[in-house]
This record gives structure tokens, C-alpha cells and sequence, in this order.
């Protein structure tokens, strides 16, 4: 696709979305890669211009040079942003209690802790992100499962194929550790997602290499 109408195109997306304000962003591509720069309000905002960059066809990278920018002069305390993260980690049910910990500086919420699966891992991250005063969110909580993880490969593949968005032949996969690497060739960035989250879906799986290309 050419770069021009593929910039056009996530331009037009960005404005399609009703969560997040475009007027401060600027799109640049070449080769594929989308480039982002500008400012927004929020860390939320930031992370959703993301995600909607990623689904736009054509797409084969990203680079995320926007800034968060609060609104207003007053900043909101690292110590009550700390209070506020907990507050809604523990108020989610997906996060086992007492299982993360919450750092805070500068606006940056750092995440520690142990959970079993990667969807509370995410869940964590996605509980905070959305706050007042948050410029952005390290998540490093460790995956620890406590089951076995010999059958990992053979439970991916058969996610593979019961997934209609993906080409399941063309993926090549290797587990080593419960680490998962993915490879292979695919036509749609969707397809690689897809891919990408089945291999997170397994028990057992604690980091997943995604060298899938798109085209």
C-alpha cells in the first residue's frame, strides 16, 4: 500500500474514534511504519491512539512518540495516585488480591507482583492506566503458573485452528520454558494479533516472542 493513502487512512480512523481527541496528533509513515507524535491529556488516550493505529490495514509498525500532557496546572501527588492505582487493582476481581504492588514517580506507575495468567497481568495494567495524573504505566508483574506447561504447544495450535482470522499452517511455533516464539508470515496485522493472543491464552505461557511478519 502506499505510504500516502496509508497515513490518510489511519488519519481517518483516528478522527472515526469518539474516546480520544486527534487534533494534537501527527502522522507520519514510511515503508509501513506509522510514526506518532503530539501530546494528549491522558495515558488512556495514548494507549487507545495506539490500538486503533494497530488495526488499521496495511499497518506493519509503530513508533509512539506522543506525550501525555494533563490539562491544568495542578498535577495530581505521586503518593495519591499510588493510593488511587491500589484502590482500583483491588477493586477488580480479575486481579488476584494482594498480588501487585504499585510504584509512583513522576506521574509513571510502575506494577510488580506475581499472578498466574496474562489476562490479570493486562487486567492491572488496564485498571490504572485510565487515572488522573498517570503519564505512563511499566507493567512488570511476573508471570508464575502452577500448572504444567508440556502440553502449551499443542493447546496453541489447537487455538490456531479453531481461530477463522488466522492461517494456522503458516505459523511456526516453539516453546522453550513457557516461553512462546512465533514465527512465520501473515497478510493483515489482525491475523498476527490473533495469533499472538492464543499463544497468551495457554497455561502455562509466561512470554511470548512475536516475530510473525505482515505482508
Amino acid at each position: 500500500m502506499n505510504d500516502n493513502v496509508l497515513r490518510q487512512d489511519i488519519i481517518d480512523e483516528l478522527e472515526f474514534e469518539p474516546s480520544i481527541d486527534a487534533a494534537d496528533i501527527g502522522v507520519a509513515v514510511e515503508n509501513g511504519v506509522a510514526t506518532l507524535t503530539g501530546h494528549v491529556p491522558t495515558y488512556a488516550q495514548k494507549a487507545t491512539i495506539e490500538d486503533v493505529v494497530r488495526r488499521v490495514a496495511g499497518v506493519k509498525g509503530i513508533a509512539q512518540e506522543i506525550e501525555v500532557r494533563p490539562f491544568g496546572a495542578n498535577q495530581t501527588a505521586d503518593d495519591e495516585i499510588a493510593k488511587r492505582a491500589l484502590y482500583m487493582i483491588n477493586w477488580n476481581t480479575t486481579v488476584p488480591k494482594n498480588a501487585v504492588q504499585v510504584k509512583v514517580q513522576k506521574g509513571w506507575v510502575t506494577l510488580t507482583g506475581n499472578v498466574e495468567w496474562h489476562y490479570q497481568k493486562i487486567a492491572a495494567g488496564d485498571a490504572v492506566r485510565g487515572l488522573a495524573g498517570v503519564s505512563g504505566v511499566s507493567n512488570t508483574i511476573d508471570l508464575k503458573p502452577r500448572v504444567s506447561v508440556s502440553d502449551v504447544k499443542k493447546r496453541i495450535q489447537d487455538a490456531l485452528k479453531r481461530n477463522a482470522e488466522v492461517e494456522a499452517k503458516g505459523i511456526r511455533i516453539d516453546v522453550l520454558d513457557g516461553i512462546v516464539t512465533l514465527e512465520g508470515r501473515v497478510k493483515a496485522w489482525p491475523e498476527r494479533d490473533a495469533a499472538e493472543r492464543a499463544a497468551w491464552s495457554a497455561p502455562g505461557v509466561k512470554a511470548v516472542v512475536d516475530r510473525i511478519t505482515v505482508g
